[in-house]
């Protein structure tokens, strides 16, 4: 899968950055998903998220990903997985999935599966801390 990306970073999400590597001569759509953090769950006001990982089990993963897009819809031309660990801030990027193709058809059916998949399989557990308490949360 040349060209394809999975990985972990405790840096800010560069989105345009993503889409401008996937934006070239024969590409003629970029879908992506930006999973942002909110300020609110289950009535709480939330502070902040920390995000953990188990670094080499979730690239694997991100990797099987990327193939699983790929033998299903063979048109997909690139694709990028990244997500967020440590501490972040309510309205950061927690996640960013973007795809490339030729068309726009496939792209979106694409990206939607990738996106379960990734909450599916890739080992990351989300902590939500709020006023007055915390809690390590399943991903949805």
């Amino acid at each position: 899968m040349p060209g394809d990306i999975g990985t972990l970073t405790e840096d800010p999400i560069n989105v345009e950055r993503i889409i401008s590597d996937l934006t070239e001569p024969a590409i003629g759509a970029v879908a992506t998903f930006v999973g942002v953090v909110r300020n609110t769950s289950d009535d709480r006001k939330v502070q902040y998220l920390e995000y953990e990982a188990y670094p080499q089990m979730a690239l694997a993963e991100m990797r099987q990903i990327c193939a699983e897009v790929r033998d299903r819809w063979p048109t997909i031309s690139r694709v990028v997985i990244v997500h967020r660990t440590g501490r972040l801030a309510v309205g950061q990027s927690a996640v960013v999935i973007a795809l490339s193709s030729a068309h726009r058809r496939e792209v979106f059916d694409a990206l939607h599966y990738a996106i379960d998949r990734l909450k599916e399989i890739v080992p990351i557990w989300k902590k939500e801390v709020w006023e007055g308490g915390a809690e390590w949360k399943e991903e949805t």
